[in-house]
Parts: structure tokens; sequence; C-alpha cells
């Protein structure tokens, strides 16, 4: 299987999926269980993401400047800062730290 075929086999597969979507009753998706799942999902999703994203070079785990970085921006979002002011912080410790050559 070439990799167009796998493409457009995942394509056809999402579209699917999305189509069923709309079958399913609103009654079942607000009940509170669903709802919550749902919610929980997105979190973890997001969660995944910035673990992949932050730890991730190519095949293999690297730690380097973005760990620090991302616990830097995590703890300031933990004390509700400004999205612009975990940003610029989250940068400045990734920069700072590749200025003194701990990564790359």
């Amino acid at each position: 299987m070439t990799l167009w075929n796998a493409v457009l086999l995942a394509a056809i597969g999402c579209l699917a999926l999305k189509g069923i979507g709309y079958l399913v009753p609103a009654s079942a998706l607000e009940a509170p269980r669903p709802a919550r799942i749902t919610d929980l999902l997105t979190v973890a999703l997001l969660a995944a993401l910035v673990a992949v994203q932050a730890l991730a070079s190519g095949q293999h785990i690297v730690v380097d400047a973005r760990v620090p970085a991302v616990l830097v921006a995590a703890g300031l979002l933990w004390l509700r800062q400004s999205f612009l002011v975990v940003v610029i912080a989250g940068a400045a410790v990734a920069a700072l730290l590749r200025l003194v050559g701990w990564a790359a």
C-alpha cells in the first residue's frame, strides 16, 4: 500500500466517522457522563500534544531547553498569569538556556 492510499483511506474513514456523528441523537451527547468524558478527552489530547512537542525529536525522547520552558509556562498558567506573559516567559527561559549552551 502506498502512502497516498493510506492517506486517502484515513481521509475516507474520518469523513465516515464525521457522518456517523450526525446520526447520534443530541440527548445522548448532552447526558452528564458523555459530556464529562468529552471534556477530559480534550484535556488529555492537548496534554499529549504538549508532551510530544516538548520531549520528542524524531523517534527519540530529548530533554533540552524546551522542558524547563514548558515547566515555567505551566507554573505561570497555574498562577493564572496572562497568556502573553506565559508565552514570553517560556520563550525567554528556552532562549537563555540555549544561550548558555545547555541545549541545542
